[in-house]
């Protein structure tokens, strides 16, 4: 992979909005009574992943704090795959509408893993 000047142009963050995205459009059809329950907090973690990338890139001066961040990004893809599992489990969501987006949750977890297990190229070096 060519190394990339902004965070935008990451693989990973260009899925992690497709996965809010998706999240967001299979949300809408919640009930009414989830509105501020199950749909704001999956609405929430999935569109956190992204936000989490974004910071994890500002952060490129601290190894540490990079991976933090990242690492931030991957547990919020947990929590987003635990509440569209949830919404399965009250027949909210197709089991293909499931393996959709756990499929992009492990996509996304795969491509954070990468990027913390190789974490001194994208930091600065001083």
């Amino acid at each position: 992979m060519p190394f990339v000047q902004f965070y935008f142009e990451l693989e990973v963050y260009k899925l992690s909005r497709e996965l809010a995205k998706e999240v967001y459009i299979v949300s809408m059809k919640f009930p009414i009574e989830e509105r501020f329950s199950l749909t704001d907090q999956i609405r929430r973690a999935s569109r956190s992943i992204g936000g989490q990338i974004a910071e994890a890139w500002g952060k490129r001066r601290y190894i540490n704090h990079f991976i933090s961040k990242l690492t931030d990004g991957d547990a919020e893809q947990y929590e987003t795959r635990h509440w569209i599992e949830v919404a399965h489990d009250c027949e909210l969501v197709s089991s293909e509408e499931l393996q959709s987006i756990v499929m992009k949750c492990d996509q996304i977890n795969n491509k954070l893993n990468a990027m913390m297990s190789k974490a001194d190229k994208f930091c600065f070096k001083p």
